[in-house]
Formats: C-alpha cells, structure tokens, sequence
C-alpha cells in the first residue's frame, strides 16, 4: 500500500499523524495542527520533506478508496476548485495568477468516487494541484493536449478507470468545464460518461446538439433537488421534462485527424418548467454512453449526474464552510500544495463519517482497518448509556457504528440535532487518541 512517504518510514508515519490531525481540530493552521512546539516542528518538517509529494500524498489517500469500490456502482465526480490569495499573497512564493489573473493562487482538481444507489462517498480517487505560469503561454489552440489545462479531464477520467475491475461499473461524471473533445473522444475501456454539455456542437448531416432534441416529445417529468449555488441559499426541488436520443458528434476541426471521425452518444435533456421568479430555470444537456432508450434510463443518467453536487460539498468542506485552506498562513508553494492534498483527504474522510450517521450498509474499512473492530466495540461500550436513544443502533463492524462513537467523542448526546462535520472532527481527533493509547498500552504487555 501505498504510504504518505516516497522512502522513510518515519516521514510516512508523520504525515498520517498530520492527516488525522487535520480531520481531528478542523484546521489548517500549523500551530494548531502541532499542538505545541514538538508537534508544530513536526509539521513543518514533514510538508518540507524531500521525500514527499502531493501527487504522493493523493495517491495514498486514494489507496483505500480501490478497496471501498468493491461491489458497488461507482459515480466518479471530478471538479476544479481554486485556492485565490486575494490580497494575502504579497509574501507567497512559487504561484502563479489565480483565475482573475492577478491574485496568487493555485487549484484543485480531484476525483472522488460516490455509491451510486447508496449517493454516500466513498473516498477520494486522485487529483491534481498546480499553479499557473507567469506570463503569456501562447495562443491555446497551438498547445499539445497535454499541455492545456483542459487536459485534466482526461487524467481525471484515467484515474477513474483504474476503478474498473474493482467496481461492477464506474461512471465518470463532469459538469460543464469537463465538455473537452478529448475528454470524450479518448474515454478508457470500461470507464461510462455522464458529462453536462457546454458546447453547441455539430451533428452528422447539418445540425447541432441543442436543437437535437428539439422536436422530440418528452419521456418523463421527474422532479431534481438543485443544490444551492451559494452559501446560506436553500436546495430546492425543480419539476423537469426529460427528453432524450442518440447523438451523431462530428470531429472538430482542431482535434487530431487520427481522432474518430463521428462519436455517436446518448444525449439527456432536462428542462425546469415553471422556475420560481427570479431563478435561473435548471438546464442540463447531458452526453452519456448510458442507455438513453426509454423514460427509465434517461431518467437514471439525471440522477447520476445530479451526484456530482457531492464534489461541490467538499470543496465547501476545504474552504470557508470547513477547513479554510485559502486562510493558512504557509507561504512557500510547494508545502502549500501537501497540505492542500492532506486537506483534501480530511474533506472527503469527515464527510464519509456524516454520510454514516443515519445507517447505511458501508463498512468501517472505508475509514480505518477492520482490524481494529474488537478496540472500537470496548469504547462504544463505554459510551453508551441505559437509555434505548443511547445505545449504539447500528451493525458492529459498520461505518454507521464507527460513525455513532465518533460523534459521541465530539460531545454529541444522542438527543436533539444529528451531528454535523465540526462534531465528527472534534469526535476524530479524541478517538484516534484514545486508540493510540489502546495500541500502545497492549503493544507494551507483550513479551
């Protein structure tokens, strides 16, 4: 397995005892990570170390998810998020312009995988960070693939298709900014696309994608929960007629001529009616290489591209909402980027652990080894109480139990609100002490 170091094993233990106390104090600030001058040493000295590596650091965090995928359907969301140092990166070294091309900033872009019937997260798949060059790069459309931003589309799907063999399906989702030629013209064997289209693009025989289904009658009208687009903004839910078909995309004129000539794809439209006043009526054009034949599958393809709003809460979680990455006060660049990969970890793990808190049939295993089941029943044990609303209900073994210690750590009664993501940070962080301990007390009475 892979670990959060490239070569020395102390380095590796060190970073998974920064990741937990991240998720642990909900902070980013290394100060309060360290917990006293020891620790924030340590800290330090591990987002310098030359033996480590955000790419690394992602890649050990994601090492979990390949075993949690087993036997579920997999929705893959990947999303782009920027870290934007608005009026605070004056001292930063090693970043390039934020998107507003002034400010110092770099940006995210991971995958995460989500239980396609159980909609509950399943863990972080892979990512990229980087930082923007300074300067004119040259006109786009004279860059290789490889070299254009865009370009992490198509990694985020090939990071998404190591999921296939483990996963009985695996469905690579975007929203509009993933609507890349390359991204679904060199999709990998195995791997299905659900990706909200933003160009109107040209059609075998004259015409083009969003008058395709122009004429056609609706399949269905369902109604979609639409997640709010700002802070403090309620969902809501949107009545929308379902049209669908199959699509014949004709090759762009800059795409490689060693590209496919036409892609024929199913093409999902769901339109709101009778939007509340003063709201942008919900508009989805979807590609997908899902079944689109009848109101049932069309059907289904929205539902699985509405589960890509789970990527858009743990970007809340990273930033302001959460863990407040764009306030850290680490300035050089390259440690900026291995904590951004720890904090991106911490995200996805407290979600997981409020995911579970109503039940569900996930395993403890998606956050922390089955092995340790018999210490974590002894502190379940301890903390419940005589009362029928103080016993653990859950199945022994489950995430959904882990879930329910977890947040009686984080001071949670059992009675009132269910416990939100501040409780289970605070629940970590007293568990996994109280664990070590455990480990430590029974590793010194052996021989």
């Amino acid at each position: 397995m892979v670990r959060f170091s490239s070569a020395d094993p102390r380095t590796a233990a060190r970073g998974e005892w920064l990741f937990d106390r991240i998720v642990a104090t909900g902070s980013l600030v290394v100060r309060e990570l360290g917990g006293g001058r020891h620790g924030e040493v340590a800290a330090h000295r591990y987002l310098s170390s030359p033996y480590v590596s955000a790419a690394l650091i992602l890649e050990a965090l994601s090492d979990r998810t390949r075993l949690a995928v087993a036997g579920c359907r997999v929705v893959v969301a990947q999303d782009t998020t920027e870290i934007n140092f608005s009026g605070r990166g004056a001292a930063r070294r090693g970043l390039g312009p934020g998107g507003d091309g002034e400010s110092r900033g770099f940006f995210i872009h991971p995958s995460v995988a989500i239980d396609a019937d159980q909609e509950t997260l399943l863990g972080l798949v892979g990512g990229q960070i980087w930082t923007r060059a300074e300067g004119k790069v040259g006109p786009r459309h004279q860059r290789d693939a490889p070299d254009k931003e865009s370009h992490r589309w198509v990694q985020g799907s090939q990071k998404a298709a190591a999921l296939v063999g483990h996963a009985p399906q695996v469905i690579d989702v975007s929203d509009r900014e993933g609507d890349v030629w390359a991204h679904i013209a060199h999709l990998p064997p195995g791997l299905e696309l659900a990706s909200r289209a933003r160009h109107d693009r040209p059609l075998e025989g004259g015409a083009t994608l969003f008058t395709a289904l122009a004429d056609q009658p609706p399949l269905a009208t369902t109604l979609v929960r639409v997640s709010p687009q700002k802070i403090g903004e309620k969902a809501r839910t949107a009545e929308v007629i379902v049209r669908a078909g199959k699509v014949r995309i004709t090759r762009p004129a800059r795409a490689p001529r060693t590209d496919p000539e036409v892609l024929q794809m199913g093409l999902v439209e769901a339109i709101e009616r009778d939007p509340p006043e003063g709201t942008e009526p919900l508009l989805w054009r979807i590609l997908t290489t899902l079944p689109v034949a009848d109101a049932q599958a069309a059907q289904e393809v929205v539902r699985l591209y509405r589960l890509r709003w789970r990527i858009e809460e743990v970007f809340r979680a990273l930033k302001k909402d959460g863990l407040a990455l764009e306030d850290t006060q680490v300035q050089d660049g390259e440690r900026l980027f291995r904590l951004a990969a720890l904090a991106l970890g911490a995200a996805v793990r407290i979600l997981q652990l409020v995911d579970a808190r109503d039940g569900g049939s996930r395993p403890m295993s998606d956050v922390l080894d089955q092995s340790l089941t018999p210490l974590v029943a002894i502190l379940v044990r301890d903390r419940e109480r005589p009362t029928a609303k103080q016993q653990n209900p859950h199945p022994e073994g489950s995430l959904a139990w882990l879930s329910w210690v977890v947040a009686r750590y984080g001071g949670w009664n059992c009675y009132g609100k269910p416990p939100g993501p501040k409780t289970m940070a605070r629940g970590w962080q007293k568990l996994s002490a109280t664990l070590t301990g455990v480990i430590l007390a029974k590793a010194r009475e052996l021989p």
